[in-house]
């Protein structure tokens, strides 16, 4: 989905206002997220997730081909990390609690 998507959404969704108005409330979210994030700060949505900046270390890695050692450079990563919420959105057949122990006892080889 793209931005444009997600502005025609909010105003479809919403309809109280322009297209113009729902362009700028979503970029104004997005503004205030990026600006939260470049802090370094958390982003925590209910029912959503949590978007966190993690800094990396400097490390040595290789190269793929050549199997020499490459510098990798700090940085700050964004990391995601769903609710349960919208895990259980994305995976309905899922039942809070169960694990795969649980679901593998469910399956039985053909002729038991």
């Amino acid at each position: 989905m793209t931005k444009a998507e997600i502005i025609d959404a909010v105003y479809e969704k919403v309809g109280d206002f322009s297209k113009k108005d729902a362009a700028e409330i979503v970029e104004a979210v997005f503004d205030t997220m990026k600006e939260v994030l470049a802090n370094g700060e958390k982003i925590k949505i209910s029912g959503f997730g949590n978007f966190v900046v993690r800094a990396k270390k400097e490390r040595v890695g290789r190269n793929p081909q050549t199997g020499d050692p490459i510098p990798i450079s700090a940085r700050r990563v964004l990391t995601f990390k769903p609710s349960q919420v919208l895990k259980m959105v994305l995976n309905p057949h899922k039942q809070k609690g169960s694990d795969a122990a649980a679901l593998s006892a469910d399956v039985r080889p053909a002729g038991e």
